[in-house]
């Protein structure tokens, strides 16, 4: 009787999971085999698409922007959400307003705040603009600020500047860790002369790192799959300066209805995600 209770209610779970996660994978592999364009039969052609990739201009463009976006913008989230870890650790007045100001866009939809950037990185009469135009002008400097999105030079770097408004998360992960790091540990290095600087090498990253292991771990998965933002403020462009792997993945499928060699994409940013993860694991010492 138990057991069929608990089937019964197992069973929205288990069909959810078969249906919409277990069964889109395997048709996604069998579909990485074949030519298919949604509207006729799957066309077995074994390993073409796979070949396809391979000298596909655009596949090694997305490549690059992807793994030049997770290089650049995963340590700098990492280094800026431990310093702000670091700083909101301390006991002092207030400290807990800025926790939630600095937690509190991890909980804005990731459209409403590409919108919202999209604002801000306007070239005429953004808001980054107009306040780099008043900097300059008071250092009496003629220079013209960046053009950002419209410029293939500065579009990407503007969405790794992006990437930094959402370090909420990994921040409040580090602050558990540091509030986890015994005290007496601290007051053994003092005794043994350690100032700031060798205290935060020999005691907090040591014991930290744990704690930046998994957020590191987590964040190479995460970087991999940007897709939102490139998505809603610059499509790819300008000139594929961000064309993201995953937002070219989709614009084969859903724009040019060519399944079958966006699923064999699919398969092998898989690969490159276990490989770099399996790279994480093994640095970890």
């Amino acid at each position: 009787m138990i057991f069929n209770s608990l089937t019964i209610f197992i069973l929205p779970w288990a069909l959810g999971f078969f249906l919409f996660l277990i069964g889109p994978i395997v048709a996604s592999l069998v579909l990485s085999f074949t030519s298919f364009d949604g509207l006729n039969l799957p066309v077995f052609i074994g390993l073409k698409n796979f070949e396809t990739a391979f000298s596909d201009p655009i596949f090694w463009a997305s490549l690059k922007v992807t793994f030049t976006f997770a290089l650049i913008s995963l340590p700098l989230m990492t280094i800026l959400s431990i310093t702000i870890a670091m700083l909101l650790n301390k006991k002092i007045i207030g400290v807990e307003v800025f926790k939630v100001i600095f937690y509190l866009p991890t909980i804005i939809p990731i459209v409403a705040s590409s919108v919202l950037w999209t604002w801000i990185f306007k070239a005429d009469n953004g808001i980054l603009n107009k306040f780099l135009v008043n900097v300059f002008n008071f250092l009496d400097l003629e220079i013209n600020p960046p053009l950002w999105l419209s410029d293939p030079q500065w579009a990407l770097p503007a969405l790794i500047l992006m990437s930094v408004w959402s370090i909420g998360n990994p921040m409040i992960i580090y602050l558990a860790g540091l509030q986890n790091i015994p005290e007496s540990l601290y007051e053994a290095a003092e005794l043994d002369g350690a100032n700031g600087f060798e205290k935060f090498i020999h005691v907090t990253i040591p014991m930290l790192m744990p704690t930046i292991f998994f957020n590191v771990t987590i964040g190479v998965i995460q970087v991999f799959q940007y897709f939102v933002p490139a998505f809603v403020m610059t499509s790819g462009g300008p000139q594929n300066a961000t064309m993201f792997y995953t937002l070219y993945t989709y614009q084969l499928a859903f724009d040019d209805f060519r399944f079958g060699y966006a699923s064999a994409l699919s398969w092998i940013l898989f690969l490159i995600i276990v490989a770099s993860t399996y790279l994480v694991f093994r640095l970890k010492k």
